[in-house]
């Protein structure tokens, strides 16, 4: 039997605030859990008038105001080694909410199990970065690894990247695509990589990406990883 998923279920602080007149410090519990200072107030203020007050509408009302906050709740909480949902607005609205998942510092895990990316991209980040890749922008997942944009688009708002000088204009792999064998050497490359490269683009045509080029020359990133 499958287990519900993380927004289909109801806290049991939501079942405790149905207790009359105690029921408003489950509210309160709920801001506590959330670092939210409005919601103890909240709670705080039901179980003042509850005490005060004996108006059965103020019982309601707390009701109310727990289901209400159940969603934001479920938000806030939600577990940091959880795969991230599809929809994009409810991703948007965690992200407020947490630490981002920085591409050049998690781990191959946290690409698949968090993020949701297929086994075969998060393969090739870790092999970039194993070799000293540094990612600088979610259009580098693109232009790199040819990640789909409808795949970044939803991650966007949960990743974050490592600063690095190569986010400076100048530093691009599409040079590849531009310069010759010789001019290759010269901005420092081996002679038998820059050429290797240059026959390979003049064979099967302009490469893709960086993974592109190093699958299709067999070269490790590191021949040539001063010049992305």
């Amino acid at each position: 039997m499958s287990q519900p998923s993380w927004f289909d279920r109801t806290p049991q602080w939501v079942w405790c605030s149905c207790i009359p007149v105690l029921g408003g410090g489950a509210i309160a519990y709920a801001g506590s859990r959330t670092n939210s200072k409005v919601w103890i107030g909240i709670g705080a203020a039901f179980v003042a008038a509850a005490i005060l007050y004996s108006n059965p509408l103020i019982w309601v009302a707390q009701i109310g105001t727990a289901f209400l906050l159940k969603r934001e709740y479920l938000i806030k909480t939600f577990p940091k080694n959880h795969l991230l949902p599809d929809d994009p607005k409810l991703l948007a609205a965690i992200a407020l909410h947490r630490p981002k998942v920085d591409i050049n510092t998690c781990s191959k895990n946290d690409l698949v199990n968090i993020l949701g990316l297929p086994i075969v991209y998060a393969n090739d980040i870790a092999s970039l970065k194993a070799e000293g890749f540094i990612f600088t922008s979610i259009e580098d997942l693109h232009d790199i690894l040819e990640i789909p944009n409808s795949t970044l688009s939803r991650i966007a708002p949960i990743v974050a990247f490592s600063y690095d000088y190569r986010q400076e204009a100048g530093y691009s792999w599409k040079r590849f695509n531009s310069m010759s064998a010789e001019d290759l050497i010269i901005l420092g490359l081996e002679q038998k990589v820059a050429l290797a490269i240059a026959a390979e683009r003049k064979n099967r045509g302009e490469f893709k990406s960086v993974m592109d080029i190093k699958k299709r020359t067999g070269i490790p990133f590191r021949a040539f990883s001063q010049l992305v």
